[in-house]
């Protein structure tokens, strides 16, 4: 119930060399996504069409290279586009709205031309400091008016995996460990039944007190793995080992591969919707030997700028993302094998959980 354990060796050699009888490294890597802030991962994999509303959230993402390169004119003329931009488009987006979010949307927008004129205000500070924060603030109003945009759950599951819990929505899941608390959002928007299991267990108490049972710097923190021979979930109904089948949702698709993975679905350029390309994707374990025998392990993936480039990594495709750790970096980077899980507990979203189709 690992990962393989080759795989951090080949991000280490990346470009440097490839196995015997194997095509070039470079040639199988998947693109990943470039996006490395959670909170616009999250943003992205919603299941909507809001190109006017999008297109503003992108605008101001990206910011970031004028922002690095203290470009601040740039910046500011970037801003009053948003500014403008938001202003003609202020109808288009409250008409998208259902009729009964409508009020609610006319207040987020309000509060969002508030906050872009605080974005532009430091921009004519060079305030660097404060750009971010406010820049932040407005990306967080956006990422809620486009929630209000979400509609029935966007596909059917497969009457194959009737049995399992899925999670029609989101949820987020506070993390207590022994060095403190992580918090974390997980999709079941685009990983429904990973992510419906997870939340499934935090709900039982299954991760209480479970430890770390693997810790490799820059790679991964695995938990999961139950006290006893067991190696994950054994439902008391059936008394056998409930298990949760590799599930990837790439962009355009209607509804999340199963138990495929991208080499074998001849998708070698493929992204996913939920990649793993930043510090604390969440991701579901499976073993060596099937794609399909996952239960209840998973794992923080430990993103390292310098290890794994954006889009660089061999973990896409071939394991499935269900989530990101939006607080509590700190605590993750610390971290390590003779540490554990406290208490894990749902606090948003509980309702979005239904134990089976």
């Amino acid at each position: 119930m690992v990962l393989k354990r080759w795989l951090l060796a080949l991000l280490v050699m990346l470009g440097l060399s490839c196995p015997i009888g194997a095509a070039p490294v470079e040639a199988a890597l998947p693109p990943g996504n470039a996006v490395k802030d959670p909170t616009a991962i999250l943003r992205n994999a919603l299941p909507i069409d809001a190109p006017d509303l999008q297109d503003l959230q992108h605008r101001l993402e990206g910011t970031s290279d004028d922002l690095r390169a203290k470009r601040w004119s740039a910046l500011t003329g970037s801003v009053r586009r948003s500014q403008t931009q938001l202003s003609s488009n202020r109808q288009k987006i409250l008409d998208t709205l259902p009729a009964d979010k409508r009020d609610q949307g006319a207040a987020l927008l309000d509060q969002l031309e508030e906050q872009l004129q605080l974005v532009a205000a430091t921009t004519e500070r060079s305030d660097r400091d404060s750009f971010l924060a406010e820049r932040r603030a407005a990306l967080s109003t956006i990422g809620e008016l486009e929630a209000l945009l979400v509609g029935d759950f966007p596909f059917t599951i497969p009457a194959e995996f009737a049995d399992l819990p899925r999670l029609l929505g989101r949820a987020t899941v506070e993390i207590e460990t022994t060095q403190g608390t992580v918090t974390a959002v997980v999709d079941g928007y685009n990983a429904p039944l990973t992510a419906g299991a997870f939340v499934d267990l935090v709900q039982k108490g299954f991760y209480d007190g479970l430890p770390f049972t693997r810790a490799e710097d820059f790679y991964v923190l695995q938990t999961g793995d139950p006290k006893g021979p067991e190696t994950g979930y054994i439902d008391p109904k059936t008394k056998t080992e409930r298990t949760v089948p590799l599930e990837i949702m790439v962009p355009g698709e209607a509804e999340p591969f199963y138990n495929a993975t991208f080499e074998e679905l001849g998708l070698f350029t493929a992204q996913p919707v939920l990649p793993f390309a930043t510090l604390g994707t969440l991701g579901w374990a499976h073993s060596d030997e099937a794609l399909n025998d996952g239960s209840s392990q998973f794992f923080f993936f430990l993103y390292e700028a310098e290890l794994t480039p954006a889009g660089l990594n061999l973990v896409d495709g071939r394991y499935g993302a269900f989530g990101y750790v939006v607080d509590g970096f700190e605590v993750l980077e610390e971290l390590g094998i003779e540490d554990g899980i406290v208490k894990a507990r749902v606090v948003e979203g509980a309702d979005n959980l239904r134990a089976h189709g």
